[in-house]
């Protein structure tokens, strides 16, 4: 037991360091003036373009890192520093989120799976801790709940690292576009993968973190047997 401990320690430290690392990056190269002077907004568009991509919005969305892709209703979503700012962290974010829209015309297998499971992780994130807990509670009376608990809590798990390859795939084809396109070159190129970087890894990060905490649980389903 105290080794699970630890091991929840270790990825709470190391999800910090991450995090903390990719507010920097994101910080220093908001900084850093695009040579093409383009606005986030005007990078994605012209991503989109360029790349064949037909019927998908660009469109500012509130608070500060809450840039995505929205399958839904083929939207571009980017946070007002993406939209607006002319830098090398926001051309970055920019296309990595049309990467995602890439993805999605592309019928990208990963992006496909991963939106396939969107229902069922809403519905199991509602309910998952309240089954564990009485789980936990009743496991010596009601193992049952113990296990479907746990079933809940591995398909979320498996939606983390599914989400792994759909987030390095969309982050290889932006910085591909990037490159190709000759938006970002020499230092800004080196700076815009270094900032994509950081923000993969808070997903690997947090993939590995929900392994071990379902291995956690496996492991009490397992010492009540």
């Amino acid at each position: 037991m105290p080794g699970i401990y630890i091991l929840f320690f270790v990825f709470m430290v190391l999800s910090y360091l991450v995090s903390a690392r990719l507010q920097s990056r994101f910080k220093k190269y908001s900084k850093v003036g695009l040579r093409s002077g383009l606005s986030g907004r005007e990078v994605a568009e012209k991503m989109l373009r360029e790349s064949g991509v037909e019927g998908v919005r660009v469109i500012s969305t509130p608070g500060r890192l809450t840039d995505h892709y929205n399958p839904l209703d083929k939207t571009v979503n980017l946070s007002p520093e993406v939209y607006n700012g002319r830098s090398v962290a926001a051309a970055a974010v920019a296309a990595h989120e049309c990467g995602h829209a890439v993805q999605h015309d592309r019928a990208y297998a990963f992006l496909k799976m991963r939106s396939s499971l969107v229902p069922i992780i809403s519905f199991s994130s509602k309910y998952m801790q309240w089954v564990l807990l009485a789980g936990i509670l009743l496991i010596e009376t009601f193992p049952a709940i113990m296990l479907a608990g746990i079933i809940m809590f591995a398909l979320t798990t498996l939606f983390s690292f599914v989400t792994l390859p759909v987030e390095f795939d969309a982050t290889s084809r932006a910085l591909v576009w990037l490159s190709d396109s000759g938006m970002t070159v020499g230092e800004e190129h080196t700076q815009a993968k270094d900032a994509l970087k950081w923000a993969a890894l808070t997903y690997v990060v947090a993939a590995l973190a929900s392994l071990g905490t379902l291995l956690y649980y496996i492991m009490i389903y397992s010492r009540r047997n």
